[in-house]
């Protein structure tokens, strides 16, 4: 098929802590020998918890994942549905989505029955991921571009120098 990865529609969220701290999941060092690198982590810091996706056509996002009250939190099941709801379908509606794929890791919030139902509504077979109609690989490197978009996203919000 000519041109199918213009055709998939990248997902994924990544974390930025408040207090300065820089999370390594968003860089990658690729090296021959192990380079070493140890990170200390903070025991409870703020952060905040952003999901994006993103297609030759463009960009669907960021949404940022808050509470009622607008306070930062995590993912999980029920704030992924509540997003892909309240957020993403709507957004689709903004585009000519009838021939994208979707695409999403093997997170636990991303594979929950409930999760992939609601995406199989929208995508059909058209669902890359972990319990979908294409099965996202194990073991997975789990490289996408937005791994790479994410970084300038930091930068442009201010969360990261």
């Amino acid at each position: 098929m000519v041109d199918f990865h213009k055709r998939i529609l990248f997902s994924d969220e990544a974390h930025f802590w408040l207090n300065g701290y820089v999370n390594k999941q968003n860089c990658r060092i690729w090296s021959e020998a192990n380079p070493q690198v140890y990170v200390e982590t903070p025991l409870h810091p703020e952060k905040l918890t952003v999901w994006c996706a993103l297609w030759a056509g463009g960009i669907i996002g960021p949404y940022f994942f808050k509470n009622d009250e607008s306070h930062n939190v995590t993912v999980n099941g029920d704030r992924y549905r509540a997003m892909i709801t309240n957020f993403f379908i709507y957004e689709l509606n903004n585009h000519d989505v009838q021939e994208l794929w979707f695409q999403q890791d093997g997170a636990t919030c991303h594979t929950a029955r409930a999760t992939i139902d609601l995406l199989k509504d929208t995508f059909g077979d058209r669902l890359i991921s972990r319990f979908g109609p294409v099965n996202w690989p194990p073991r997975s490197c789990d490289l996408t571009p937005l791994d790479y978009f994410f970084v300038g996203l930091c930068k442009v919000i201010g969360l990261c120098g």
